[in-house]
């Protein structure tokens, strides 16, 4: 059976979902069984760990934000428990 959920890098934190994960669903992160306390959406963000306030977030292997409260290995990892650390220098200047 093929995992609803996929690395994107080793260094990953968080997984990130598939196919879409019911409140309940049971799945394997690192070959270990997680219940998936709710429901999860098509590229929505799952703890690969227990994750704490303030640990950094790793997706392609990259930092894109920090926790903003605890959350359990299968839990969702997202606005709700978390802020975006971009860098506001990547926005573009529009010239003119």
């Amino acid at each position: 059976m093929i995992s609803p959920l996929i690395l994107l890098h080793p260094t990953d934190n968080v997984l990130v979902c598939r196919a879409a994960i019911p409140a309940g669903g049971v799945v394997m992160i690192d070959d270990a069984p997680a219940t998936i306390p709710t429901d999860i959406e098509v590229g929505h963000k799952v703890a690969r760990i227990d994750l704490k306030a303030g640990d950094k977030i790793l997706k392609y292997g990259a930092p894109i934000g920090s926790m903003t409260l605890d959350a359990r290995r299968g839990d969702h990892v997202h606005m709700h428990n978390m802020k975006s650390d971009y860098i506001s220098s990547h926005t573009r200047k529009v010239v003119g």
